[in-house]
């Protein structure tokens, strides 16, 4: 049986990379901006589609890891802060919905659902993300991981849904592509579904048995 159970679920929340659209384009070009802007060596775009996933910080370290063999904290800083200055102001060049997200947020505004997208991305790109692909109004909000002091997988931003609309958890459905969504549906005590296409830093999404993996949101439109 489908973990989904769209019937009776009122809010749904859902990851944006690697969920919702395919940001690894605009992540690498960023990347290689700051590189270049720092006089590092450059990476390549499959490089940056195995490093990303878990956050900017960890994506910053994977990629000085791989260059220079360690992480040195003033280097990773340093090279964090041209990162998100240069990603920020243009987060959405290359940046695509996947295929079948679109028919599944139709489907859920359709139905009455609270969408809400739940992201480790700070809120200003996310935001602008949703904006430029004219995604932002499927959505009843859109929480970065700089509203909280705490971002998945810590259930911080999940157990906010789950008060601040007042409904029952088994009522909420996240859908994610990480580690870190599964981690933080099951500390909320959540039902989870994860899409097999994401970023999960490289690592098989199956390793960390998710209750439920899909190739393509509209999949549990038919389930």
């Amino acid at each position: 049986m489908s973990v989904a159970q769209l019937e009776k679920r009122q809010l749904i929340l859902f990851d944006l990379d690697g969920t919702l659209v395919d940001s690894a384009t605009d992540l690498y070009r960023a990347m290689n901006l700051s590189l270049e802007r720092l006089q590092l060596p450059l990476v390549t775009e499959a490089q940056v589609r195995t490093w990303v996933g878990k956050g900017t910080s960890l994506y910053c370290e994977s990629v000085l890891k791989h260059i220079t063999g360690h992480v040195n904290p003033e280097q990773h800083q340093q090279l964090l802060r041209t990162f998100l200055e240069i990603y920020n102001a243009s987060p959405c060049v290359d940046t695509q919905p996947f295929r079948g997200v679109l028919s599944f947020l139709e489907w859920g505004r359709a139905n009455a659902k609270t969408l809400i997208c739940v992201t480790n991305k700070p809120e200003q790109p996310a935001r602008a993300i949703l904006d430029q692909l004219n995604m932002s109004h499927y959505f009843a909000d859109c929480i970065g991981g700089d509203r909280f002091s705490e971002r998945k997988p810590h259930p911080r931003q999940l157990l906010h849904c789950v008060e601040f609309y007042q409904v029952e958890k088994s009522a909420v459905l996240m859908i994610g592509d990480s580690v870190n969504d599964v981690e933080a549906a099951r500390r909320a005590g959540i039902d989870c579904i994860v899409v097999s296409y994401g970023y999960n830093h490289g690592e098989n999404i199956a390793d960390c048995h998710p209750q439920q993996i899909v190739d393509d949101l509209t999949e549990l439109l038919d389930a």
